[in-house]
């Protein structure tokens, strides 16, 4: 059959070919399908997460070990607000400081978030945040800037490291906790923002880099340190590095790979360090 057989006459008159009939139903009729099988399945999957977490969360010591978690979580999102919404007060100029108001506001979301998941679990918000105020305090007093710059560093090399030991921490539990921790601890647009700002100032005297480098030294320190005590210090959180609470088959580290945990945690602060055009 010829090429000119196999194709439809197209009209003279301007208008478009005619469809063959059904063939946008059938379409819409397949995407529809497709569309349907893939929300099922992650429907599935979402009720199968939420069952395992649950079937988790039925240990009583695990559960404790969860609150323990999301209470210094929620603290140092509290804190990261109040810290960030005052740091707004050392900005330049008017734009800059609004851009710092900005990231203060997006942490108390993710603060409010894990008040709600506290209070779904039936705990007390303050309760759990309470066991954490001292430790958590003490690094901010500890670290207090006291230039610009110096609270952009902190916001960025400080708040990165606790955000990689939660993470890391994140490994050990149920899978809505899990995804809860990850959605908490994601950037809310400060690391595009302290790169710029840290890179120009740099540019502008160099004199400047000497400075935040011994300053971005020092924050690494303190954080390390604190969060060493935070693990230590509370028996239930401590418990979800080293197993023994939870399902059987729920992972856990030995004394080996905490020692690596500690070791990525000290190589993504040389690496956001480096970001900065800072030497580590």
């Amino acid at each position: 059959m010829s090429t000119e057989e196999s194709t439809p006459e197209r009209p003279t008159d301007g208008t478009s070919a005619p469809r063959e009939p059904h063939a946008d139903s059938r379409l819409d009729s397949q995407t529809g399908s497709s569309s349907e099988s893939q929300a099922d399945s992650q429907a599935d999957s979402q009720t199968d997460s939420q069952a395992e977490s649950q079937e988790w969360l039925d240990d009583p010591q695990y559960r404790e070990a969860v609150i323990d978690l999301l209470g210094a979580l929620a603290y140092g999102e509290l804190t990261a607000f109040t810290r960030l919404a005052g740091d707004s007060d050392l900005a330049p100029t008017q734009p800059l400081r609004a851009a710092v108001a900005g990231l203060a506001v997006a942490e108390f979301r993710h603060y409010e978030c894990l008040v709600k998941r506290l209070e779904e679990m039936g705990a007390d918000p303050e309760a759990a945040m309470a066991p954490f105020i001292v430790a958590v305090d003490s690094f901010h007093e500890r670290t207090r800037p006291s230039t610009w710059l110096e609270g952009l560093v902190k916001a960025y090399v400080g708040d990165g490291i606790a955000t990689d030991f939660y993470r890391e921490i994140s490994a050990y539990v149920d899978p809505s906790t899990a995804a809860l921790v990850h959605d908490v601890m994601q950037d809310v647009g400060q690391a595009e923002f302290v790169v710029k700002m840290v890179r120009e100032a740099i540019k502008a005297d160099e004199r400047v880099a000497g400075r935040l480098a011994l300053w971005g030294r020092r924050l690494v320190g303190e954080a390390l340190s604190q969060a060493q005590q935070v693990a230590v210090e509370r028996d239930a959180l401590s418990s979800l590095l080293v197993g023994g609470v939870g399902a059987q088959d729920r992972p856990s580290a030995d004394l080996a790979e905490l020692g690596r945990m500690f070791a990525r945690l000290t190589d993504e602060h040389t690496r956001r360090m480096g970001r900065l055009g800072l030497a580590a």
